[in-house]
């Protein structure tokens, strides 16, 4: 699908195969939760991760456990065939990880280094020199990723007593904003000045208000031309956090802000991680950024629609979708790009699935048990009886099979 949406123009930076920035896609990723010291269960969720979709997949690299197992992470993957770079989440002792474990610093495609985190004092710009060192001697990208939640506190303190002497403060969730940028900025500046290329930087500013991260995110494309990291912080569970990363980043993107995103929803208990995956990949394409898979247009359902039939039927054909997609991908060009209506009743039925490019409009309360089917705006056939599900699927099937050109 082309955008019609102009993108700010930023400077492609390569992680792995993955090019974040330029004139790319917007790139999707996602971060595991397991223990990373436990390669088998990690390895586990990076892939079905990445089978969903993530383009990217973050790790947390907190101890030497977790630093001395990410070769054997990377290994497992590449034996499964799953070749979706790994990016390591460094804080605190990051320093000490990436030198103490050098096959993890190759093995990783691109660091997340915290600016906010990195020491104190002294320490500070020789333990972020150390990790920048490093990138650089393996001719890795780093992803510079302030975060408001543990934003750098003396640079806070010191813009706050400069803004208490003005003639007239600013507001103090201002100087918080602004603080935090200048946290990632002066600190990609830094990282040139030690010997990262300009090409090997990627900045976010993580706060978890909506409106704030607006506001910084549009100060922060005006003033550099670095990729931008897009992503709504502790956003929260289930219908919160989706609506909130949606509202935040459905604007941003709107106006051409954002190289790369994830959704940083708190898993139900024993939840899927995928979720996230789905939600970044559905808000891209219902804005017309990208394509990843055919959409299921269906109505709400009202009083002329007392079964839910068009219901179930919606979510089968949806998950089936999303099963065969994988498969399809391989097989057909443009398959992403298709819509398929499952319609609850005449009023809306026909011309939703005319408009698709299959369309079902089932029968509501009190009209006559059929089911016309759409194909490419034309009524094709009539289903009816009980097995209308498996037969509309079976029509699905077969036209992705002649209509995408084989690859």
């Amino acid at each position: 699908m082309s955008s019609p949406l102009k993108r700010c123009q930023t400077v492609p930076v390569a992680v792995g195969d993955v090019i974040v920035g330029g004139d790319h896609p917007v790139v999707v990723q996602s971060m595991t939760n397991t223990d990373t010291a436990e390669v088998a269960a990690t390895v586990a969720q990076v892939a079905d991760l990445a089978r969903a979709g993530s383009e990217l997949v973050r790790v947390t690299v907190n101890t030497a456990e977790a630093a001395a197992a990410v070769p054997a992470i990377r290994a497992g993957l590449d034996a499964q065939g799953v070749n979706v770079p790994l990016v390591g989440d460094f804080h605190f002792n990051g320093h000490r990880l990436l030198r103490q474990f050098p096959e993890c610093a190759q093995a990783l495609a691109k660091y997340r280094i915290n600016p906010g985190n990195v020491g104190r004092g002294k320490k500070k710009d020789e333990q972020f020199s150390a990790m920048i060192e490093v990138a650089c001697a393996n001719d890795k990208p780093v992803r510079i990723g302030a975060n408001w939640g543990s934003l750098d506190a003396e640079l806070a303190t010191r813009m706050m007593d400069e803004n208490a002497q003005r003639a007239e403060p600013l507001d103090a969730v201002d100087v918080t904003r602004e603080a935090l940028i200048v946290s990632a900025l002066e600190s990609a500046v830094r990282a040139e000045e030690i010997g990262l290329a300009h090409d090997k930087i990627i900045i976010s500013c993580k706060v978890s208000g909506v409106q704030d991260l607006v506001a910084v995110y549009r100060s922060l494309a005006q003033r550099c031309d670095y990729p931008l990291h897009l992503g709504l912080t502790e956003a929260g569970m289930g219908s919160k956090g989706i609506v909130a990363s949606t509202a935040a980043l459905s604007v941003l993107l709107q106006e051409g802000i954002g190289d790369t995103i994830r959704i940083s929803l708190t898993p139900e208990p024993g939840g899927d991680r995928t979720q996230e995956v789905v939600v970044a990949q559905e808000i891209l394409q219902t804005m017309g950024l990208r394509s990843f898979t055919p959409m299921v247009i269906a109505c709400p359902g009202c009083g002329r629609t007392s079964s839910t039939y068009f219901q179930k039927l919606a979510q089968d054909i949806q998950g089936h979708l999303r099963h065969m997609m994988p498969e399809w991908r391989k097989q057909y060009a443009g398959v992403e790009e298709m819509t398929v209506a499952v319609m609850g009743c005449v009023v809306n039925g026909p011309g939703e699935s005319k408009h698709a490019d299959i369309g079902i409009s089932l029968p509501g309360s009190g009209e006559k048990p059929v089911a016309p089917v759409y194909v490419d705006g034309e009524k094709s056939v009539t289903l009816k009886g009980d097995r209308i599900a498996e037969e509309f699927q079976q029509i699905v099937d077969d036209y992705v099979a002649t209509r995408y050109a084989k690859k």
